[in-house]
């Protein structure tokens, strides 16, 4: 990451040229703005189009103070990513955050890097698998890599909004994840782990066309 167009070298340049259908001229151009190889590599194994790249790229460095836009591999907190129309609404928008961020503090700030593999998950190129993976992982709340009633439970409250007015009763909750653990849990262990979910998953054709964002 960070790499400068004074520090491009001719090999690397070249692999570039073989990954992408760009010219020399605009690949240079878009390193000096500090976009890396494993970005290139990234938005296009991922399906990402290159005009999304642009529009990615554009809506990120609008998060960004002037004096951030010359720092390499710059993160953008939590707090500012969530004000993006896309994801204010979202009621899972913090969860995504932490899912796709790559900071060590857990604290959900994203770099541009991890700005796209956000965007690629839930584009419509993504394929069942992997919108069922990130699905799974932002609906596992304690990371432990199963759904728990503990999970499940949270999961509805999102769903659900966590107030008086629509919060179910306990018996109704009991109920729901009863049934919920009823069709999904296999194995009958009591969780709802990975293979599970997207054996679940696989059987609700509108699940790839609503894990979507658009910019």
């Amino acid at each position: 990451m960070g790499t400068t167009a004074s520090q491009l070298g001719k090999e690397l340049l070249s692999e570039y040229q073989e990954l992408t259908f760009l010219t020399k001229q605009e690949i240079l151009l878009y390193v000096f703005k500090h976009l890396s190889f494993l970005i290139f590599k990234t938005f296009i194994t991922s399906g990402l189009l290159f005009s999304v790249l642009c529009s990615a790229h554009k809506r990120f460095s609008e998060l960004l103070t002037k004096d951030e836009k010359d720092i390499p591999n710059i993160r953008v907190p939590m707090e500012r990513i969530l004000t993006l129309p896309e994801l204010k609404s979202n009621p899972f928008r913090k969860r995504i955050c932490h899912v796709f961020s790559t900071s060590q503090h857990k604290d959900g700030s994203l770099t541009f890097e991890d700005f796209l593999d956000l965007l690629s998950a839930f584009s419509d190129s993504a394929t069942m698998e992997i919108k069922s993976h990130y699905a799974f992982r932002i609906f596992d709340f304690d990371d432990d890599g199963t759904l728990d009633s503990d999970d499940l439970q949270t999961l509805v409250n999102c769903l659900t909004g966590d107030t008086e007015d629509t919060r179910l009763t306990s018996e109704e909750m009991r109920q729901l994840i009863s049934n919920i653990l009823d069709e999904s849990d296999i194995d009958k262990d009591g969780t709802v782990n990975l293979s599970e979910f997207q054996h679940v998953i696989s059987r609700s054709p509108d699940f790839i066309s609503s894990f979507k964002i658009v910019l």
